[in-house]
């Protein structure tokens, strides 16, 4: 590049490959105040003057389908995925994450007769195997999960195929390739499986927390947006088909980090299950207003620790994406209401990311306005939530999930070698048991993780303190079973050689495709039946606001 710094522009299709330019012929995008003096119409959304972000295109063509979305398309055929996928009601809009590998041993193995190995490897890490035998009428089967600190992979993996059934250190060569000449040892543990699934099951998240900011027209800065208290007829119409208003006093549901005891986060909120997973909207203008509070920090920091939020605004104005200073929110969804309060009330809808955040559906339609009704709320729920999901692959996400998941994986590993070597005898057994449950010795798995889940519900106040940052949605599932134990441990996975992650289709991918994270490869153009997904987990994130 002759020491030239490259730079992405991000004015480009959504499913597109980004346009790279150098630095000399960069152009600043136009700030806020220039395009309010230019007059209308005005766009919806604007990049940041400087970029970092990408803007949705309803005139892109549909994503193609990657390795990862055949591998579903492959699970789908089985009959939960079908049942999923068709839905009454759903309008095909479908959830892009379903994480077949973090359910899978509770599907396929929990209760049933198979088989569990570890694996102690200095090259690639400690890996855990689940080998199951199958047979239907004249088919047998072999359902394998192997578990690495890049990810965990589920196979259903045909004995027709194969002349006999192989061997531990086969079937692991067979689906890593780095994974060859590995010795492993039997799980003797009797409630390994208990360990095990909640292992699994750690990163499965039916909980999410969305902003919803309020922009009147003309506003270009955070102070303004924070600072609306007026709740508008159009604005009340909007909220009710998000879902329903709630008393917080003594709410029993997924709170999102809100205060269901002494009204300290407001009285009421919005809250809906959709597709059994429950959603908290943090809606500004229901938060605490404090006065003399410029920034409104008691708005900003339920607000500012979301991933993902909605921008209501009831006449056509810009919005900026770095409008909110914070280390968080990483995809904005920006709905402009026309003729609102009527029998043709509509919605316009952009979108807009940063630029490590993957593409994410369902995607808009051209021209992107929607009609007021189930179908809308359904388009809007769904691309809530993948959003989130597909934020979990960016650059910040994805380091924190290496990390966090190759530290809770090397604990798995040592407790359930500790509790086999004592069912042989070789160790002290109980009194090192017992001191393991207590948590003098060794944490337990277990233990740590009913820790985190016990957090799930803490507000961000209470995790921010000490530094852990981590919003209330990730400690509900996906990036979420934390704690300062896990944090410590996964300290010292740091100093050793780095472990990848999974690969996200983004613009910095481009850039790195040749990262040393990317050194570990599974095969999965040898087996059919296949569904490989991360598992997502995230450590503490450091300060909460830039």
């Amino acid at each position: 590049m002759k020491g030239q710094t490259v730079v992405s522009l991000c004015v480009r299709h959504m499913f597109d490959v980004s346009v790279f330019l150098f630095q000399d012929d960069y152009i600043p995008y136009p700030r806020i105040e220039e395009v309010l003096e230019r007059g209308e119409p005005y766009p919806q959304v604007i990049l940041p003057e400087f970029g970092g972000y990408w803007i949705e295109d309803p005139d892109a063509p549909p994503p193609s389908t990657d390795s990862r979305g055949k591998e579903e398309e492959e699970v789908g055929e089985e009959e939960g995925r079908q049942e999923e996928e068709t839905a009454p009601g759903d309008y095909g809009y479908r959830l892009e994450e379903i994480n077949e590998a973090a359910r899978a041993y509770r599907k396929h193995f929990l209760g049933r007769e198979h088989l569990n190995f570890s694996c102690s490897s200095s090259s690639v890490g400690n890996l855990l195997l689940s080998v199951r035998h199958e047979q239907e009428k004249e088919h047998e089967h072999l359902h394998v999960i192997i578990r690495s600190r890049v990810k965990s992979v589920y196979h259903r993996l045909s004995l027709a195929e194969l002349p006999d059934i192989p061997s531990v250190p086969e079937l692991t060569k067979l689906l890593c390739d780095e994974a060859a000449g590995l010795r492993f040892s039997p799980i003797l543990y009797p409630k390994a499986s208990q360990l095990i699934v909640n292992y699994d099951e750690h990163e499965v998240n039916n909980t999410y927390k969305f902003g919803v900011i309020y922009q009147r027209f003309g506003q270009v800065s955070e102070e303004e947006l924070f600072r609306n208290n007026e709740e508008t007829l159009a604005f009340t119409e909007f909220l009710q088909l998000l879902g329903d208003t709630v008393d917080l006093q003594d709410f029993k549901g997924f709170r999102g980090g809100l205060d269901v005891s002494h009204g300290q986060t407001g009285s009421q909120s919005i809250y809906t299950v959709h597709r059994q997973q429950e959603i908290m909207f943090h809606v500004s203008t229901k938060l605490p207003f404090t006065e003399g509070d410029a920034q409104q920090l008691q708005r900003k920091r339920h607000i500012g620790n979301d991933i993902v939020a909605l921008v209501f605004q009831e006449e056509a104005t810009p919005f900026v994406p770095d409008m909110i200073a914070s280390n968080f929110l990483h995809a904005f969804i920006v709905v402009q209401a026309e003729e609102p309060c009527s029998e043709t009330t509509s919605y316009k809808v952009s979108v807009t990311a940063r630029e490590d955040v993957p593409p994410f559906g369902p995607p808009l339609p051209n021209p992107a306005v929607f009609k007021k009704g189930p179908e809308f709320r359904e388009f809007l729920l769904t691309k809530l939530i993948n959003a989130e999901l597909a934020c979990y692959k960016s650059d910040r996400f994805a380091r924190l999930e290496e990390r966090t998941r190759a530290a809770l994986l090397d604990s798995l590993h040592d407790e359930l070698q500790r509790r086999s070597q004592s069912m042989l005898g070789l160790t002290s057994g109980p009194e090192e048991e017992g001191r393991g449950e207590n948590g003098q010795a060794h944490g337990g798995l277990l233990e740590s993780i009913k820790r985190a889940m016990r957090g799930r519900s803490v507000s961000m106040e209470t995790m921010s303190r000490g530094g852990a940052g981590l919003p209330t949605s990730l400690s509900g599932g996906g990036l979420a079973h934390l704690n300062v134990e896990v944090s410590c441990s996964a300290a010292t996975v740091e100093g050793q050689s780095s472990a990848p992650v999974i690969v996200c289709r983004s613009p910095t991918e481009l850039k790195n495709k040749n990262s040393p994270r990317s050194n570990l490869k599974f095969r999965f153009d040898k087996l059919s039946h296949s569904a490989a997904v991360s598992l997502c987990d995230s450590q503490s994130a450091g300060s909460l606001f830039t």
